[in-house]
């Protein structure tokens, strides 16, 4: 199983039957890693592609067009792609960071979530809170470990055989409602995209993040299972975050992975 969903144990059995935790997706992490290893072992012999998703996603969204849904949203973004453009043959970087992007893709579906876009070497992925807010947070928060799992031990060994440098990523989640926004009148073709503030927060949190880390918004780890919640730790802030909780009207805190 994968190593990152955490198992409750018999005193939270109660309170996790009424959260409905037995219906977290499971990942036998073992296959995952070997998955992936297989996929970026064919990307970088003949430039393999694979389904990413998206298409699923495009019809959720068109949908659900003008609706307001609470969802918990994940950016997840590659460290380092500007040295690599300087040292790649262009096809050589194009296919490393095509197979990162589809790669996080991947452990988004895994974990019960959409791709909502890839922009240049960054991936978006949100996960819908349909009755359970608390399950997904616990969702969004595995797979983000799962992600840097995934580079460590299933990306980066391919890579390293080939000479490649290695892949980092900073990973920022949050937890909001947004808005489903379609920018034009054709309800097949006209672009559809999110808009709301976790989808800024969770932006910026990223890029406050350093290489292989995870940091949630305080509404994520609100959200956080007990046993989940004891991974995070509340991070001073800087001079450089400035943004308020709206229901406390304080700094809005963020909490990072420890663990």
């Amino acid at each position: 199983m994968c190593n990152n969903n955490i198992q409750p144990n018999k005193n939270n059995s109660v309170i996790d039957m009424m959260l409905s935790r037995g219906k977290t997706k499971t990942v036998d992490h073992e296959t995952l890693i070997k998955e992936t290893q297989k996929r970026i072992w064919r990307a970088l012999k003949n430039g393999y592609e694979y389904d990413t998703g998206i298409i699923k996603s495009e019809k959720f969204l068109r949908a659900n067009v003008f609706s307001r849904i609470n969802m918990a949203v994940l950016y997840v973004d590659l460290v380092g792609s500007t040295t690599m453009t300087l040292e790649l043959p262009i096809d050589k970087l194009a296919i490393i960071i095509s197979s990162f992007a589809q790669e996080m893709g991947s452990v988004i579906m895994q974990y019960d979530g959409h791709i909502l876009k890839f922009v240049g070497d960054a991936v978006i992925g949100y996960f819908v809170a349909k009755n359970n807010q608390l399950l997904t947070a616990d969702n969004a928060v595995n797979c983000a470990n799962s992600m840097i799992d995934v580079i460590n031990k299933g990306i980066n060994p391919i890579l390293n055989q080939y000479g490649y440098p290695e892949l980092m990523v900073k990973i920022g989640i949050d937890f909001g409602q947004n808005t489903i926004v379609r920018y034009g009148s054709n309800k097949n073709e006209s672009h559809v995209d999110l808009l709301g503030p976790s989808m800024n927060i969770a932006s910026k949190i990223q890029n406050h993040a350093k290489p292989n880390q995870v940091l949630i918004g305080g509404d994520v780890y609100e959200k956080l299972h007990p046993n989940i919640q004891k991974n995070f730790k509340k991070i001073k802030h800087n001079n450089k975050w400035n943004y308020y909780s709206k229901s406390t009207g304080k700094i809005y805190p963020i909490y990072e992975y420890i663990k």
